[in-house]
C-alpha cells in the first residue's frame, strides 16, 4: 500500500490534539509534583509507530501552556518527552517502551518541580515517576496489548 502523507499528517494532528485534550479535561491531575496525566497511555502509540513522537511531542508542548509552570513545563516536559520517544522506538518490548517515560518524566520533570516549587527531589522524583508507572505502565500496557489483538486496530496503529 502506498503511504499517504496527508494521511500521516492527519493523524499525527489528531493524536497531537487528543493528547492536549485529554491533559486539559483533567488538568487538576495533569500538573503538579503529584500527577497522574492520563494523556501520557499516548505515548505507547510511538513503541508501534515513530511517526507518533511527532504527535505526542507537540501534543505536549501545546497542553502545558495549561501548566502553572508554563515555560519551564513548556521546556523541561516537553523534552522528557522528546528523549522518551527516542528510547522508546529503539524499545524491544512494550514493558521496556513504557518504561521510558516513567524515568524521564520523573527525573526531568521532577527535578523541575522541587525547584520551583521547592519540594524535595526525592519526593518530585516518586511522585511524579508513580504517576507515570501508573498511567503508562500498568494501565498503559494493559490497554495496547488488548487494544493491538484486534487486526484492524493494530493496522491503523503501524501503518
Amino acid at each position: 500500500m502506498k503511504k499517504n502523507k496527508y494521511l500521516d499528517l492527519i493523524e499525527i494532528s489528531v493524536i497531537a490534539a487528543l493528547y492536549v485534550v485529554l491533559t486539559i479535561v483533567v488538568q487538576p491531575i495533569s500538573f503538579g509534583e503529584i500527577q497522574f496525566r492520563l494523556s501520557e497511555i499516548l505515548m505507547l502509540l510511538v513503541f508501534y509507530n515513530r511517526k507518533y513522537s511527532v504527535s505526542l511531542i507537540l501534543g505536549c508542548l501545546i497542553a502545558n501552556l495549561w501548566s502553572p509552570y508554563l515555560l519551564w513545563d513548556m521546556i523541561f516536559g516537553t523534552l522528557a518527552t522528546a528523549l522518551s520517544c527516542l528510547f522508546m522506538v529503539k524499545s524491544k518490548s512494550l514493558i521496556v517502551a513504557s518504561i521510558w517515560p516513567t524515568i524521564f518524566n520523573a527525573l526531568i520533570v521532577g527535578a523541575e518541580i522541587a525547584i520551583l516549587s521547592d519540594i524535595s527531589y526525592l519526593f518530585c522524583i516518586l511522585t511524579v515517576g508513580f504517576g507515570e508507572l501508573v498511567v503508562v505502565t500498568i494501565f498503559g500496557t494493559i490497554v495496547f496489548k488488548t487494544l493491538m489483538q484486534n487486526p484492524d486496530i493494530k493496522e491503523l496503529i503501524c501503518r
